[in-house]
């Protein structure tokens, strides 16, 4: 049977219980037509690039799919019914990727930086606002400025 990545977007409103209800009745409508969920991912909430429907967030759900088309074409039908469902996005694979997805593996990466107690602006380098040493900012191996009185007068033409 072919392979299916599907994302969903749920209304930041809904809570989390109603985005996991909806994750059931969705797989039960695919196991219902002969498909399986390989793989179910909630990533949570997170802000969209743009506002959708009066929404700066969503709920985001993957869901891996193996089931005929029928599958798909009945989900995305029950998606655009329930109006808890921001957008949708199904699309054919060859193969699932297997452990977690890129999104979950970022949210890892993210988490470990946290733990490390590093980021920040300009993090733990050397450096940072201009102003922030002595002699206003990085010179190098020259010495300080000359004063301004020593500065040669602008000569006319």
């Amino acid at each position: 049977m072919p392979l299916y990545e599907h994302v969903f977007l749920a209304r930041q409103d809904a809570s989390t219980q109603q985005v996991e209800e909806l994750t059931t009745q969705i797989t039960g409508v695919i196991e219902g037509l002969g498909g399986k969920v390989v793989k179910m991912e909630a990533w949570g909430v997170r802000s969209l690039t743009y506002r959708m429907n009066k929404n700066r967030k969503a709920h985001f759900v993957l869901l891996n799919i193996d089931g005929p088309s029928a599958v798909v074409a009945e989900v995305e039908r029950q998606e655009r019914i329930n109006e808890d469902v921001i957008r949708y996005l199904t699309v054919r694979v060859d193969e699932h990727e297997e452990g977690p997805s890129a999104m979950m593996r970022k949210a890892d990466r993210d988490r470990d930086r946290d733990e490390r107690g590093g980021g920040g602006f300009r993090g733990d380098r050397e450096g940072g606002f201009r102003g922030d040493r002595e002699g206003g900012g990085f010179r190098g191996d020259r010495g300080p400025r000359r004063p301004r009185d020593d500065a040669p007068a602008a000569t006319e033409e």
